[in-house]
Order: C-alpha cells, then sequence, then structure tokens
C-alpha cells in the first residue's frame, strides 16, 4: 500500500481536491431547510410580508385557494411556478443573504408580497 508522500503529486492534490469536496458537500446536505408555507386566497398572499432566516435553504409552500391558476414568480428568488387551483406548488429556493425579496402572481400582477430575509 503507497503512502501519501510517495504519491506523485498531481494524484495527492486530486485527492485532497476529493475529500474537501465530500466534506463541503456533507456540510450542505446537512443544512436543514427552514419552511415557509404561503396561501394564496381572493387574489392575495396571505401572509403577504413573510420572514425567514439568512443563509438557509428554504422549502416553499404555495397554495392556491384560488378558483383560476396562479403563477409564483419572483425575479431576486429566482422561482415561477404555476400552481392549478386547489393546488399546493413546492419549490426549494437556495441560501439567501440578508435581503427584501419581492414575490408576485404573474398572471395577477397586482398580487404581490415579500420575503424578508434576516
Amino acid at each position: 500500500m503507497k503512502s501519501f508522500a510517495r504519491l506523485p503529486l498531481t494524484a495527492f492534490v486530486l485527492t485532497l481536491f476529493g475529500v474537501v469536496l465530500l466534506c463541503w458537500s456533507d456540510g450542505l446536505r446537512g443544512q436543514e431547510r427552514a419552511a415557509i408555507a404561503i396561501t394564496v386566497k381572493n387574489k392575495r398572499f396571505e401572509p403577504a410580508e413573510i420572514r425567514a432566516p439568512a443563509n438557509r435553504p428554504l422549502a416553499l409552500e404555495v397554495k392556491n385557494l384560488d378558483a383560476g391558476p396562479i403563477e409564483f414568480e419572483s425575479v431576486s428568488l429566482r422561482v415561477e411556478k404555476v400552481i392549478a387551483p386547489g393546488s399546493i406548488g413546492m419549490m426549494n429556493v437556495r441560501a439567501l443573504v440578508p435581503g427584501r425579496y419581492e414575490f408576485f402572481d404573474d398572471f395577477h400582477p397586482e398580487t404581490r408580497g415579500v420575503l424578508i430575509v434576516q
């Protein structure tokens, strides 16, 4: 069995890179998603202002109680999803830095809300 001292430099660097990558990806998988629930009723988001923790991935659930479809969209969150009447749309959102992230119903642009990340 070879020791690390006898491996060629390239093999050692690649092995070290693999170990670092494995540790980093395990850390990401271990990070629990914060659950956020929003309802759409009478062409309004309820609540229209929601809060979430910073630097943590989010599991966003949008329940459409209206009679028609909605398109939940946010440019800053990088999400877009059509949700049928009486259905629930689930979206995973990356970990966010503190700030305000606006969202809206693309089918009804007056239907707006904001996610405040702290």
